[in-house]
């Protein structure tokens, strides 16, 4: 079961964050920066719920606030300075 991978974007597996988590990870954030979970295409659309029921279960937190999540962005690409100055 650990295997099931969890950010489909980045190939990350649910192992992978079980162990950020335990190498002290307690946010969201701090597991996407360990891990890259939800740094792809979706920008952690999909997986971040995931990875926050994920850390809850993992840290056994029984306060009613839960990890807040990583805001999406949207995906950036290149642009040609050229078209940034056409009039």
């Amino acid at each position: 079961m650990s295997d099931v991978i969890i950010c489909r974007c980045e190939g990350v597996c649910l192992n992978q964050i079980t162990e950020a988590i335990d190498q002290g990870a307690s946010s969201v954030p701090g597991i996407k920066k360990r891990v890259r979970v939800g740094m792809g295409y979706c920008q952690g659309r999909v997986c971040q719920p995931v990875v926050r029921q994920i850390l809850e279960s993992e840290l056994k937190e029984d306060s009613k606030t839960k990890p807040p999540l990583q805001r999406a962005q949207s995906p950036v690409r290149p642009v040609l300075l050229g078209d940034i100055l056409k009039e």
